[in-house]
């Protein structure tokens, strides 16, 4: 498989432009108002030391997520002021020697915290607006090759048939305007390695392809708080552990007798066999480039179990040599699948254990 060349091992940066705030609960008509609030948080959250410190933690990348509402102040207008603090992030970035990832994590009609009564996929409209916000990204970043556009985070579980003619139409779009910028494509499911099966391969080599990996999620999201399943259960889980132990969570929860048919203990054999379709993808396309970019555990599950459940994980894609990105590095009270590697009082990395196995060190 080729090299994703600079961005082999890197950090996640959610809370900061996406999931910074619950949208729902607001006045619809307050939805996509950006408060004073909002700015100081913008201005606060992330800084040049935090930058800073992730490079130090031996990170060679970045992958910083935004959402459509939060840049765009009207269809085809982007704010400003959010802008220029993501222009300020990309020099911080530069100067510590560390590549970027734009990934646009909620889109308007995809995974998005404000509804607006039509789906992505479904609707030309939409459509026309994502294209075009990619374009403008580049008419503003073509002087920076570092940064990869990674055109859509976690599409959901839909026809990836339509998701691959989005994806399509806006590559042709960015390819007449730039010929060499890093794009990067995820499956759906919300990025099931499963699916990567569906995903539509170019000749390109500048197009990377990519998948999230959280399984098994009572584990890596136990007593989260978004998801009814894992709220309902709210259960305790280490890792590794004995399935039988847990088998009462798909009977009550998911309504199967046995949730994992072949295993009796959830480890490092159970984290490769749900990982095994993206050996199936190297295989099948030995020339494309695959990168992870997105799994972690919830910040309250015991560290030392955080702990084995990435080493085993960073094993398996070191082993396959496929890069990644760990999420995530700090969250936010609002959101309440808080995955964060640092603390929140002084944004140190909760474990020297754990920046080790990030760095790869397994």
């Amino acid at each position: 498989m080729k090299r994703f060349v600079g961005f082999e091992h890197g950090m996640g940066i959610g809370g900061w432009l996406t999931n910074y705030k619950r949208f729902n609960v607001l006045a619809e008509e307050k939805r996509n108002h950006i408060t004073i609030g909002d700015l100081e948080h913008f201005d606060t959250y992330i800084t040049e030391k935090d930058v800073a410190y992730i490079a130090s933690l031996g990170m060679d990348h970045i992958r910083l997520g935004f959402d459509q509402i939060v840049v765009e102040e009207t269809p085809g207008v982007l704010r400003e002021a959010v802008m220029e603090r993501i222009d300020a992030f990309l020099s911080w970035c530069e100067a510590y020697g560390l590549n970027v990832v734009l990934n646009l994590h909620k889109a308007v009609g995809n995974y998005c915290d404000v509804q607006y009564g039509a789906q992505l996929l479904d609707d030309e409209g939409l459509q026309a607006g994502f294209v075009d916000l990619w374009c403008r990204f580049e008419d503003r970043y073509a002087n920076k090759p570092a940064v990869a556009f990674e055109l859509l985070n976690e599409v959901l579980d839909v026809d990836p048939e339509k998701w691959n003619a989005l994806a399509e139409r806006t590559i042709r779009a960015l390819r007449k305007k730039n010929p060499t910028r890093k794009i990067i494509i995820g499956s759906t499911c919300w990025n099931s390695a499963d699916r990567l099966r569906h995903l539509k391969v170019y000749d390109d080599e500048n197009i990377i392809y990519t998948f999230h990996m959280y399984a098994p999620f009572e584990f890596t999201h136990q007593r989260g708080v978004l998801q009814a399943p894992t709220c309902y259960y709210n259960r305790v889980m280490p890792y590794p552990c004995d399935i039988e132990r847990y088998r009462d969570y798909a009977r009550t929860v998911q309504g199967a007798k046995n949730p994992y048919p072949n295993y009796e203990r959830m480890d490092a054999r159970f984290v490769r066999d749900c990982l095994y379709p993206a050996t199936v993808f190297i295989k099948e396309h030995p020339n494309a480039i695959l990168w992870c970019g997105e799994f972690g555990t919830i910040r309250h599950a015991d560290i030392r179990w955080r702990e084995n459940y990435m080493r085993d994980v960073i094993t398996f894609l070191r082993d396959y040599e496929i890069p990644y990105c760990v999420w995530n590095y700090l969250s936010t009270p609002n959101d309440g699948n808080r995955f964060s590697l640092v603390d929140d009082d002084h944004r140190r990395i909760l474990s020297e254990e754990m920046a080790r196995i990030i760095r790869g060190e397994v």
